[in-house]
């Protein structure tokens, strides 16, 4: 896996993308193929691969994603009806670039039952 990615180009603006949000830590924009009405990246600016590859030393950067994913969830106005986060972790858990990224999906139904309770039917 190459060390730079797409998220890599876009943190220092070699490549476009509608930023949301941005801090020392972190880089959130609009994914440019949305799964539902709001649809954002949260990338840490250090390149962390996969879920895997969090280190203690990542600890901080990790649970600023999600701080981050919180509070535009509040701002994009989905905190109230709910909203997804998801993190796909290597090929068979659906990632594509290899850089760990989470995605804030809301502002629509996002499908019941659960995945779990589909599982148990399947």
């Amino acid at each position: 896996m190459s060390a730079d990615t797409i998220f890599g180009k876009i943190i220092r603006r070699e490549i476009p993308a509608d930023i949301q949000y941005e801090d020392d830590l972190v880089l959130a924009f609009n994914d440019v193929n949305p799964q539902a009405p709001v649809h954002v990246l949260i990338i840490p600016k250090k390149p962390i691969a996969t879920m895997n590859d969090i280190g203690e030393e990542d600890r901080l950067v990790v649970g600023h994603l999600f701080h981050v994913a919180a509070k535009l969830a509040a701002e994009k106005g989905l905190a109230q009806d709910g909203y997804r986060t998801v993190i796909n972790c290597n090929e068979h858990g659906g990632q594509t670039v290899y850089h760990l990224h989470v995605h804030l999906i809301g502002g629509k139904p996002l499908g019941w039952p659960p995945f779990t309770e589909r599982l148990k039917t399947a």
